[in-house]
């Protein structure tokens, strides 16, 4: 299977080529700095600057997964701007790109993320929970998911990973949490009681793999564990496994004043679990919090 890959060297598409290099697959990776994916993915993967350098040879399947980091810095209108470009404006350069496609992919798999929901409060969401739509992560997830599908009328079916918290030893949320944990400063965010979808790198890149081989997915599906935690059980498990104290909670007046906008992401959370994912008999590895700590601990 020829596959095109678009965020191929981030923290997922990087495990992503791994999986697939070892399966046989052929990869093509769209980025800005084509020259560096080999290395960065594998000496076999194919990086490219302009969808046109693929040439004539047909892709099978595309996995849409690029996106500026959401959460990296405070949201100001240059950095809403950067986030929408990176994603809807991408898609929809993909979309284009497609249309001029004899032979078109069987399907495409496009990024998302719980935060469509908004801030869900206490109630359990499932993929038929309708969002919020009261901030700007909501928005912006909306507005993807809607780009991405225009691909149905292509003739390509589409399926949507509405991402949790991913935990993993090489990048993402996790990363940026261990410098204030380690040093004893680590604790709830606000109240602390908001809800924490998350999941662990090696099921996500799992499940991506799972509903790639099921002929018959398509929509939405919730990519994290089937029990997320609040806030207050995560910094608490993830201080145990650091063996450091968790009592430096971060008030959420402090938040506001220092990130703005931003602090909604971090105060708010998803009681997100996956209803659809489970319905179609994917088994994950880690469903408890403390075990898929554990198993990253050593490299964290």
């Amino acid at each position: 299977m020829h596959i095109l890959l678009t965020g191929g060297t981030g923290l997922i598409g990087r495990q992503l080529c791994a999986r697939w290099l070892s399966q046989g697959h052929r990869l093509t990776v769209w980025s800005r700095k084509p020259e560096k994916v080999a290395k960065i993915c594998g000496a076999q993967v194919h990086g490219v600057a302009r969808l046109e350098d693929i040439g004539q040879e047909p892709v099978d399947a595309i996995i849409n997964l690029a996106g500026a980091p959401i959460a990296d810095r405070p949201w100001t209108t240059r950095r809403k701007a950067l986030l929408w470009s990176s994603r809807i404006t991408l898609t929809e350069t993909l979309l284009a790109w497609l249309e001029t496609c004899e032979q078109k992919p069987q399907v495409l798999i496009s990024g998302s993320a719980v935060g469509w929901y908004g801030d869900g409060g206490e109630r359990e969401l499932t993929e038929k929970s309708p969002p919020v739509i009261d901030d700007f992560a909501s928005q912006l997830c909306i507005a993807w998911e809607e780009t991405a599908q225009r691909a149905e009328g292509l003739g390509i079916r589409v399926i949507f990973i509405r991402t949790g918290l991913v935990l993993s030893a090489e990048g993402g949320f996790l990363s940026r949490l261990l410098l204030p944990f380690k040093v004893g400063l680590g604790g709830p965010i606000g109240s602390g009681r908001q809800w924490m979808p998350w999941i662990h790198i090696n099921d996500q890149i799992a499940l991506i793999d799972f509903l790639l081989r099921q002929e018959d997915a398509s929509g939405p599906y919730n990519a994290c564990a089937p029990k997320p935690v609040r806030n207050r059980e995560f910094a608490k498990t993830l201080g145990s496994v650091l063996h450091r104290p968790t009592f430096m909670p971060m008030p959420a007046l402090a938040l506001k004043v220092c990130l703005g906008e931003l602090s909604f992401l971090l105060l708010g959370g998803q009681k997100a679990v996956p209803a659809r994912l489970l319905e179609a008999g994917f088994t994950f590895q880690f469903t408890d919090l403390r075990a898929a700590l554990d198993n990253l601990s050593s490299r964290l």
